[in-house]
């Protein structure tokens, strides 16, 4: 019986993070976006713009809340593993060589949400508690 407890209590655990993770933000797209879930490398590449279409050839859109945001920093840390400061400096060196410049930025839940209802190739991520409307919301595995 202690070892069943014991092998529970350790599920427990690995799984708890799992679960706080989904509930500091929802990653959503254009309501017509075929895609209903995406890895998190996935997702990560699509934020550093190094997957630049959806499977439809549609252009992939991403848009960050504000550096600023707790919203953006828990994405960061987790799709990332990064803090925001050192995904900004990545999106510093790609603008100096002429490569790139980061996804569009967009101050809060309303106005990602406007985003990426505006757009079909849109990709953003919103709070955990925001409510969702007009948009799909994506699985992340």
């Amino acid at each position: 019986m202690t070892r069943r407890i014991l092998v529970l209590l350790i599920a427990l655990a690995l799984l708890g993070p799992v679960t706080a993770w989904a509930a500091d933000y929802q990653v959503i797209v254009h309501s017509t976006n075929p895609t209903d879930s995406l890895t998190r490398e996935q997702l990560g590449k699509m934020f550093l713009k190094k997957i630049p279409k959806w499977d439809t050839g549609t252009p992939v859109l991403p848009v960050d809340q504000l550096p600023n945001s707790s919203t953006r920093a828990a994405f960061t840390k987790i799709v990332h593993g990064k803090a925001v400061s050192a995904v900004a400096s990545y999106w510093q060196q790609q603008i100096f060589a002429g490569r790139d410049v980061p996804p569009a930025e967009k101050a809060g839940d309303a106005a990602i949400l406007a985003f990426v209802k505006a757009n079909p190739g849109a990709i953003g991520y919103v709070s955990g508690e925001a409510t969702i409307d007009g948009v799909k919301v994506l699985a992340i595995r």
